[in-house]
């Protein structure tokens, strides 16, 4: 990870003999008086996965958060000698380490909310939607991948793991309203649609034997919402975004949205309690089994930094 760093100069000394002296650091530059805003020496670093959150921890110590900056950005490829020596001088997996301050400021970027979410939320679900009108698995799978709503939901259960009243109201707040406004909209759709003639409740109620499943949740429904939960949120910790397209094809909220606000639209009873279950569902479990991983990686990683320092004290 690389690290940008504007310290005050009343601190420069210090924070730079630290990072010249921790062996899990490399490619230390400092330039002198360079920030204008705020003021101070720049500071930049290559420091290991795993010891990025040791070295924040620090730097917060420090005062940096409040009367400097820092600025956290992935490093792409390091294929140097000396990269690969700073590596070997930290203990685990790069993908095992968690940046804490990393994932809770994503948090608060997803629960902030956006314009793009409720647009890219509503246009998943009137998808969705459609697919319940044509049978259509493949319309299922895109509304799927549209649908942004995983990330308020990892933003929710980092907020719960970490005890942060204000990331979970705000987290809760985004995926009620986001929703809402997305079943809303997909209704007053279908109604319009209904009024034209293009649909009717025999097209909802008819046999769907590729989409029937997003109104008759089971066991495996929560089965999946819970693995999709926990992959999901590893994804983020570990920095690998690539598997989160996985977890959007997996889980069925925004297919059950889509459902949910046809069936209210052409009135099809039977299917709107399915629907909701569906949606209810797949949101706690994915929000609960986020709120177990991070809980675990958090203890895990605790005891191999507690068995680490045990073992250099010995």
């Amino acid at each position: 990870m690389h690290l940008r760093l504007i310290v005050p100069p009343d601190r420069t000394t210090r924070v730079l003999d630290t990072l010249v002296g921790d062996p899990r650091v490399t490619s230390v530059v400092m330039l002198p008086g360079a920030a204008r805003r705020p003021a101070g020496d720049v500071i930049e670093c290559d420091v290991t996965r795993e010891a990025t959150s040791d070295v924040l921890t620090w730097l917060k110590k420090q005062g940096l958060y409040d009367d400097g900056s820092v600025a956290v950005t992935e490093v792409g490829a390091t294929p140097s000698h000396n990269a690969r020596a700073t590596e070997r001088a930290a203990p685990g997996a790069p993908d095992d380490a968690v940046i804490w301050d990393a994932v809770v400021d994503q948090a608060y970027n997803e629960a902030s909310g956006s314009w793009a979410y409720y647009a890219f939320l509503t246009l998943a679900t009137m998808i969705a939607a459609v697919a319940v009108v044509t049978d259509s698995s493949i319309l299922v799978v895109g509304a799927m991948v549209v649908g942004p709503e995983f990330g308020v939901v990892a933003a929710l259960a980092v907020g719960l793991a970490l005890g942060r009243g204000n990331l979970t109201l705000g987290a809760l707040r985004m995926l009620a309203q986001g929703f809402a406004l997305a079943i809303v909209l997909t209704m007053l759709m279908a109604l319009l649609a209904r009024a034209a003639g293009w649909i009717g409740t025999a097209d909802v109620e008819a046999a769907r034997p590729l989409t029937g499943f997003i109104w008759r949740p089971d066991r495996w429904s929560a089965v999946v919402a819970v693995l999709a939960g926990c992959a999901g949120v590893l994804s983020q910790t570990a920095g690998r975004s690539n598997a989160l397209v996985g977890v959007f094809i997996s889980v069925t909220t925004v297919p059950a949205a889509g459902d949910l606000a046809l069936s209210a639209a052409v009135w099809a009873p039977d299917q709107l309690g399915g629907a909701a279950a569906q949606l209810g569902i797949n949101l706690a479990g994915m929000t609960l089994a986020g709120v177990v991983t991070l809980l675990l990686q958090r203890t895990i990683w605790r005891q191999f930094l507690r068995r680490r320092e045990s073992r250099a004290r010995g």
